[in-house]
């Protein structure tokens, strides 16, 4: 028993989501006869470190018997478009490509991300959209940033 705890907690089964998204919406895309359809949901979050951001994520997810159970492996793809929604604060000790979301796409290996990193030179934040695998990563990937202008309401650096 001791074994399949440390293989769960290997997997990160146990640790926390960094953030969790609310679902805006989905649309069918296939029609299953058993099972939920096949849809693209669209699901926000608030960046947990940087107030004042929003994130967008487009994906699929796999409908079907298996998708009903949860045993269903959703596809590599995905999309992401973040905003300015308030005042931003960028905190001191912001890290790059520290994670703020991750979403399980399969039952033990597949897993989605979007990580953020500061451009500081151009005073943008960069989200990356990307899916990986505990043995092949997928390229598919997608990026989204926000602008920090002059003018524009933010505190910190």
């Amino acid at each position: 028993m001791k074994a399949l705890g440390c293989l769960v907690a290997a997997f990160g089964l146990l640790a926390p989501l960094a953030v969790q998204a609310e679902e805006v919406g989905c649309v069918s895309t296939a029609f299953k006869l058993v099972g939920p359809n096949h849809k693209v949901c669209i699901e926000a979050f608030d960046d947990p470190e940087v107030p004042g951001v929003t994130c967008h994520l487009s994906r699929a997810k796999t409908g079907g018997l298996k998708g009903m159970v949860g045993m269903a492996e959703d596809t590599s793809d995905a999309a992401i478009a973040c905003r300015q929604v308030g005042p931003i604060t960028l905190p001191d000790d912001l890290e790059d490509g520290e994670q703020v979301f991750r979403e399980r796409r399969s039952i033990l290996f597949k897993k989605l991300r979007v990580v953020r990193f500061y451009d500081e030179k151009r005073h943008v934040l960069v989200y990356l959209v990307y899916s990986d695998k505990l043995i092949d990563g997928s390229p598919k990937n997608s990026v989204s940033t926000v602008p920090i202008l002059p003018g524009r309401i933010f505190e910190g650096r």
